[in-house]
């Protein structure tokens, strides 16, 4: 396969052409729009990696990885590429990842940022359930989250090696023709999210082996 992008200052074009001249089939010449030589832009970098792997699947027979799949709620699987790791639930499947800085690859949410992520989407999909259910005019939920640890309040001044609280810190950003009373009470009700109170639940964690 060749890929050549019409705005690449370092490759021309010709270079291209003649590569794909040269080159036996099968063979697939793809111009990528817009992307630069060293494909810095992410959505260009998984785009060309899709193409290859579909482009490839019909010349070589690699391993086939059983399909993911579950009785439970969810399943997650992790290989030998640290650290991209699959989740499938139902028939939904994303990738979490570490960042570059910890290892990974980048290929998606890291495992923080999922569970800020649960957070903030139970938030806003509960306000807009409780607005339309009062037929209130909430045009838009806007849900910022960053997470931390810090010595609980009555503990600021202890040691360092005593254990820290994980903190969530979450600001709504709420748009529409809203009375203050209204704006107050969709507050309170982010507090009362599903995800929100099993987090602030007694949480048990069995883990066990599977056979």
């Amino acid at each position: 396969m060749v890929f050549h992008s019409p705005q690449d200052k370092v490759v021309e074009v010709k270079n291209a052409r003649d590569i794909y001249g040269a080159a036996h089939h099968p063979k697939s010449f793809i111009s990528l729009d817009g992307a630069n030589h060293l494909l810095t832009n992410k959505q260009d970098s998984f785009y060309v990696g899709q193409v290859i792997s579909s482009w490839a699947h019909r010349y070589v027979n690699p391993d086939e990885l059983e399909d993911l799949s579950t009785e439970k709620s969810v399943v997650v699987r992790v290989g030998r590429e640290k650290y991209t790791t699959e989740i499938v639930a139902r028939s939904h499947s994303i990738l979490v990842d570490e960042p570059k800085k910890h290892g990974g690859k980048d290929a998606g949410m890291s495992p923080y940022e999922l569970l800020l992520a649960s957070l903030g989407s139970c938030t806003a999909i509960t306000l807009r359930m409780y607005a339309d259910k009062k037929e209130w005019d909430l045009r838009e939920v806007k849900v910022h989250l960053e997470h931390f640890k810090q010595h609980a309040k009555d503990s600021d001044c202890c040691d360092k090696d005593e254990p820290k609280i994980d903190k969530f810190v979450r600001e709504i950003k709420l748009k529409g023709n809203l009375t203050e009373e209204q704006e107050q009470r969709l507050l309170q009700i982010a507090n009362r999210c599903p995800v929100h109170r099993t987090l602030e639940n007694t949480i048990e964690i069995e883990t066990k082996l599977r056979v």
